[in-house]
């Protein structure tokens, strides 16, 4: 099944990647006494670096570190500094799965962290589906979703998933936004809309291709002809309007949402 691609690559990058620049790292990735306290628990300097890494990691951007990822050079630098060890110890951290798994389980167990699986994943795409309808752009749904994760300490999925996941969530949110809209028209109402798909304009195109001509922005001489229509054919403009462009409207904001969104 082919991947469902819903950011570009600098959107990814701006979700997922660690941090590079001083004030992020050191927002982020200060390490409290507590932390410390922890981190003194893991025998050998390499543990306690690659330890200690993975929980900022899971704090920010929340996300498990890829075997053989390579950490920006500032990164390691200032975690090391915090526990006076030597840099180049990270460089022999998690030399087998084993080591990197029992982190994985320690971390969970004394920071909260969860899994997006079972019981939490079920609850974070309830959630998602009620944020979808208010969303106004795929970045938009994907950074709220990330920042819902990072709020209650959710281990990120991997990227591929996040996009799927977002994208079920508009694509469901959309067909209910239009099954609601549908709902609200009388059988007058949609009988003269039927009408846009059969009436043609000049024998070339019918009613809604030629509506759908029309960008919002445009001259007035294009809102005239719009209007003559309209009142010709006694259906409301507004609905002229939503119906040129509801297809391509990037948005899935209810109507009059979206309507405010580009001005109208």
């Amino acid at each position: 099944m082919p991947r469902r691609s819903i950011l570009t690559a600098r959107q990814r990058a701006t979700l997922f990647d660690l941090p590079t620049d001083d004030a992020s790292i050191l927002y982020h990735y200060t390490l409290s006494d507590e932390d410390i306290e922890v981190i003194r628990t893991r025998r050998h300097a390499r543990n306690r670096l690659g330890f200690a890494l993975q929980l900022c990691a899971f704090r920010y951007p929340g996300r498990l570190l890829v075997s053989g990822e390579v950490i920006p050079e500032a990164i390691s630098r200032f975690i090391a500094a915090q526990l006076g060890e030597e840099m180049d110890e990270l460089c022999r951290y998690a030399e087998t799965d084993v080591t990197r798994r029992r982190h994985l389980v320690d971390l969970r167990q004394a920071y909260g962290f969860k899994m997006f699986s079972g019981h939490r994943a079920r609850e974070l795409n309830a959630w998602l589906a009620g944020e979808a309808e208010n969303a106004t752009s795929n970045h938009d749904l994907a950074h709220l979703f990330v920042d819902e994760c990072r709020r209650t300490r959710t281990i990120l999925p991997g990227v591929s998933v996040v996009e799927r996941l977002c994208a079920d969530a508009l694509v469901a949110a959309e067909r209910r936004i239009d099954s609601a809209i549908v709902a609200r028209l009388d059988e007058a109402m949609k009988a003269r809309l039927d009408g846009l798909l059969t009436e043609m304009v000049e024998g070339k195109v019918s009613r809604f291709v030629w509506l759908r001509q029309f960008e919002v922005g445009q001259n007035s001489a294009d809102a005239t002809r719009l209007l003559d229509w309209s009142c010709h054919a006694y259906v409301p403009v507004s609905e002229l309007i939503y119906a040129a462009f509801r297809s391509n409207a990037k948005g899935l904001l209810p109507p009059s949402d979206e309507w405010r969104r580009r001005g109208l």
